[in-house]
């Protein structure tokens, strides 16, 4: 059995650290922040200051990849989250009877819940675990290196002290210091390609009220302006969040940190007009998040791995920004891949290296185009010109087979070329369009008059 330590105590390291020690692996996990979440999920969402997390009180959906790991790793956190408030969500259930089965339906669910539910879960399960040492307050200060070709990790340095390990995992995110460390050590650097988005998130935290109005009714979960996305993402224990995104230089971005504002400009876009229209109590001020990149960190070259002895995984491997909430669900794929090759991991990290490729870097290229022509499209404030692909997005709402295609893309089952690109599909949207001959690809939200006469002169 391997001696594993993992850096970093967020969703990757937890789920790392977990399934590892589940096998019998000795893991010990080192977490810069003394504090954890406990018991009260809703107090630590509001009132722990995260600020190295800046996404954590920002809306997720998690999607089908968390639900069949967790369900196949550790059953009982799955039960635990459902427990803690987090809901199921089939794709489906937008049509109220769902379509006749094929195999795979069953996967396309979303788990409509906080950040901080899963890591609650998680870490409660940890803490059961006796074959993980969590050392939370524990700040990993460097990297013990023995001399190669390529060198060799064989543990990690916090203060004067070095715990030795069969393998190191990277878990800290995407501000690791680990690149620097090896780097410093005179490896040969890390491959690094990164993509600036240009994107905005503005969110704010709404709860149902027990004596009010509860059903919006059947709304689409998100609506679109030529320049900016609304959205609502509902949550646990009747929490939901309303969400902006506009370009990180448009005139209104700052104005939108207003409350007042934000809701004024929430209420064009029919999503969230309708779940406003529920007069929810408001549970946080409007919380900004900016100046991401989509960011793959590659720990082998053209020549191999960089070193031996060491991976990363979660955002220190694939950052991508939140827009299609991939970062949980990468995550916790790459720590049940960790968890059933660790011996082998150990001692030729080359396999798993060639499998992030394989598996993992095809989301990321497919994230940086979609941020690339989004973030131009709302830049520019232009309306969507092809026909048929707003054709595609509108006729999943109305047939269940588009929207299968739909939501093996969205949950990272299926690419887009090979969900959409079938001949069913494709008779289906020609039919849909034969029966619309007027349609266009206009967006349902506001104008840019509209939206502006809403922000402060």
């Amino acid at each position: 059995m391997a001696r594993v330590a993992v850096i970093g105590g967020g969703i990757s390291g937890l789920g790392t650290a977990l399934v590892l020690g589940r096998r019998g692996h000795t893991v010990t996990l080192f977490e810069q922040d003394a504090r954890e979440a406990g018991e009260d999920p809703h107090r630590d969402f509001f009132h722990w200051d995260r600020p190295r997390v800046p996404h954590a009180v920002q809306p997720h959906s998690l999607l089908a990849p968390v639900r069949t790991v967790l369900r196949t790793e550790a059953p009982d956190v799955y039960a635990d989250l459902l427990a803690r408030g987090a809901r199921e969500h089939h794709e489906f259930d937008w049509f109220g009877e769902h379509p006749p089965y094929r195999a795979g339906d069953e996967d396309l669910v979303t788990l409509r819940t906080r950040r901080i539910v899963l890591e609650a879960a998680l870490t409660a399960a940890v803490r059961r675990e006796s074959t993980v040492d969590v050392r939370r307050g524990c700040r990993v200060s460097g990297l013990a290196l023995r001399d190669g070709r390529p060198a060799r990790v064989t543990g990690v340095q916090v203060g004067g002290d070095v715990y030795r390990a069969d393998l190191v995992v990277d878990a800290a995110g995407r501000r690791s210091p680990v690149p620097a460390w090896l780097t410093a050590a005179g490896c040969r650097p890390p491959v690094v390609d990164s993509h600036r988005t240009r994107l905005a998130y503005l969110c704010r935290w709404y709860r149902l009220r027990n004596d009010g109005p509860r059903d919006p009714g059947r709304v689409k979960p998100g609506s679109a302006a030529p320049f900016a996305f609304g959205g609502v993402f509902p949550s646990d224990n009747d929490t939901f969040a309303v969400n902006l995104v506009v370009t990180t230089d448009d005139p209104s971005r700052g104005a939108l940190t207003d409350p007042a504002v934000f809701e004024a400009a929430a209420r064009l876009f029919p999503a969230s007009a309708a779940w406003l229209a529920l007069a929810p109590e408001p549970l946080s001020p409007v919380l900004a998040m900016a100046g991401l990149d989509n960011r793959w960190t590659a720990l082998a070259d053209d020549e191999g791995p960089v070193v031996t002895g060491l991976v990363n995984a979660g955002d220190s491997l694939i950052h991508t920004n939140p827009t299609s909430g991939h970062g949980a669900s990468l995550g916790l794929r790459a720590a049940q891949h960790l968890a059933t090759r660790v011996d082998e991991i150990a001692a030729d990290p080359t396999g798993y290296h060639a499998w992030t490729v394989q598996t993992l870097r095809p989301w990321f290229d497919a994230q940086v185009a979609a941020d690339r022509a989004t973030g131009r499209r709302l830049a520019e404030g232009a309306i969507p010109s092809d026909r048929r692909a707003a054709a595609l997005a509108a006729c999943a709402f109305d047939d269940p087979v588009v929207m299968r295609a739909r939501a093996r893309v969205r949950h990272l089952v299926r690419p887009a070329d090979d969900a959409y690109g079938t001949d069913e599909v494709e008779r289906h949207v020609t039919a849909w369009l034969a029966a619309r001959p007027d349609f266009s690809p206009e967006p349902d939200g506001p104008t840019r008059d509209q939206w502006d006469a809403l922000i402060p002169g």
